[in-house]
């Protein structure tokens, strides 16, 4: 509830944030806000718009219903009122009013709408955006300002889209909670002395409190995923390629992709569409055709009283053994009879190579983050050190700009990559990761989808973990695999365990085979549709 919110902290906690905009503009009526998701669905719409804020909000905008500037308002007053307790953002954009009342002279005047039109963004602070400040959560980019746009934001511009800020992280997207900023620690909406997770802690809880509608992450090996889990959205992260990584700052540029948040599984799905798609900007990016995942959820037929008849699920069995909470395995296993109900047969498949993915994981991100960092060095990137000859600039810089956990995993990689040691360590992790793959291809030739927890626990406190960094790395057990397969998973709400003041959400993880996101978002929506007794609103906003 908003009483038990910590008492309001100073605005300061934002780097380059318009701050007279958040403590002065127009207070507004939650009502409009709300009817996003009761307005009346003309003949055309489907169920998907039913639980989309993105299709409702562009009827209410068509409609005269809403207006863009009304739709701002309200939201920022929503960010004014929770931003001092959660520290989703690094950057609030200075703009956001200019660019509604853009829309809404667009539409007074009948012009077209772009498919994201008035659709309020997020984006984590390791995607680049030229108008605002990219910092990558790290004191080494301190006010950097990139002269371009990553393509994934530039696509969301020129479809209409609203950037409203840069979301926290952990610093290049090295951890698992967002304790690792070099700005602020961001608190879960469920219970704000818990973590969101990381590394794109800052999105998955900007997406939570609806201070946007939806948002970009990272996901490197569950970043995307895991904070979905600990804060009760929708997680997507595509198929490796699916979507470009040109302007991601790169952590492990053979992992690393841009996935997207949600309140919804349409709304994921739809974010999705507008970013994927060949980019000559980034040679990995795949020209796999991209199909309108909007138009594969709306044909879902719910009149059907088994619409996943004949769908093949693999439970996969390391995932629910031994190290995961009681609870999170009966949420995970009562998903499992959900998905049952609904025509699937379940049956549970063994990965004997899923326990290897961890380490071989932080061996190969590790390696690859100790070359991609080297371009920050004060002379090409970030600030500078003052200093007498080149290495001591080199090392100055480094040193003061770079936080403990970079640190660290900079070392890891130049240990492993080092000469010695490069056959037993980095050889032999990408060997396990082919086996990772072919253990995954076995399971997907026999399966249409595997399903396991996201996190093998709920959100836990805040400084829990953070002196603990081997406990805190096994919490990404259930995510790292399917980063060193390149394949795609969907990541949403499926029930509670206990914690907090309403209880904690548990994510339940969907893996496809690699360019299949239509089907994950479709067995998603549907479980999301069907699922009864559960309201994914966290106590922070519920009392709206």
């Amino acid at each position: 509830m908003l009483s038990t919110m910590h008492p309001p902290r100073s605005l300061s906690c934002f780097p380059s944030s318009p701050i007279s905009l958040l403590r002065h503009h127009t207070s507004f009526n939650f009502k409009a806000l709300s009817s996003l998701s009761t307005q009346p669905l003309t003949p055309t719409d489907t169920q998907a718009s039913q639980s989309s804020q993105i299709l409702n909000l562009r009827h209410s905008l068509l409609s005269r219903k809403l207006t863009a500037t009304q739709l701002v308002n309200s939201f920022l007053t929503r960010l004014r009122l929770t931003e001092p307790s959660l520290k989703s953002f690094l950057h609030v954009s200075d703009s956001l009013l200019r660019q509604a009342q853009e829309l809404d002279d667009k539409i007074n005047r009948n012009e077209e709408l772009g498919p994201l039109a008035g659709v309020l963004v997020g984006v984590k602070d390791n995607i680049c955006t030229s108008d605002m400040p990219s910092t990558g959560g790290s004191r080494v980019l301190d006010g950097y300002r990139p002269p371009f746009d990553a393509t994934a934001v530039r696509k969301i511009k020129e479809q209409g889209g609203i950037i409203v800020g840069k979301t926290n992280l952990d610093e290049f997207g090295m951890g698992s909670t967002t304790e690792a900023s070099a700005y602020q620690v961001t608190a879960n909406p469920w219970d704000v002395s818990r973590v969101p997770g990381g590394s794109s802690g800052g999105s998955a809880a900007a997406v939570s409190a609806r201070q946007c509608m939806v948002s970009l992450g990272s996901d490197t090996g569950g970043s995307v995923r895991q904070p979905a889990s600990f804060c009760g959205v929708v997680g997507l992260k595509p198929t490796y390629g699916r979507v470009s990584r040109f302007g991601l700052m790169a952590y492990a540029s053979s992992l690393d992709v841009i996935g997207c948040f949600g309140s919804s599984v349409a709304d994921a799905g739809i974010l999705l569409h507008a970013i994927s798609g060949h980019d000559r900007l980034d040679a990995t990016s795949s020209k796999q055709e991209v199909p309108d995942f909007t138009s594969l959820i709306s044909s879902i037929n719910f009149s059907e009283s088994k619409p996943l008849k004949g769908l093949r699920v693999g439970l996969i069995r390391e995932t629910i053994d031994e190290g995961v909470d009681h609870g999170v395995t009966t949420v995970i296993r009562g998903a499992a009879s959900h998905l049952e109900e609904l025509g699937c047969s379940v049956s549970e498949v063994s990965l004997p190579s899923f326990s290897l993915g961890l380490p071989s994981y932080y061996i190969l991100a590790s390696s690859e983050s100790s070359s991609n960092l080297s371009r920050y060095d004060g002379v090409r990137y970030g600030n500078q050190a003052a200093a007498d000859e080149l290495n001591s600039l080199y090392g100055d810089s480094r040193a003061k700009g770079f936080g403990n956990e970079v640190k660290m995993r900079i070392l890891m990689g130049t240990y492993a990559l080092s000469a010695g040691y490069y056959d037993a360590y980095y050889k032999r992790a990408q060997q396990v990761r082919t086996i990772i793959r072919k253990s995954f291809k076995t399971a997907l030739d026999e399966h249409d989808i595997l399903i396991s927890p996201a996190s093998p626990s709920a959100a836990y406190k805040i400084g829990e973990k953070k002196n603990d960094p081997l406990a805190m790395y096994a919490g990404d057990i259930m995510t790292v695999n399917v980063n060193l397969a390149g394949l795609p998973a969907l990541v949403l709400p499926c029930g509670f365990v206990e914690g907090g003041s309403a209880g904690l959400p548990v994510g339940l993880q969907m893996i496809g085979a690699a360019f299949d996101e239509g089907k994950l978002l479709k067995v998603g929506h549907i479980f999301e549709q069907t699922l009864k007794n559960s309201r994914f609103v966290p106590p922070l906003i519920a009392d709206e």
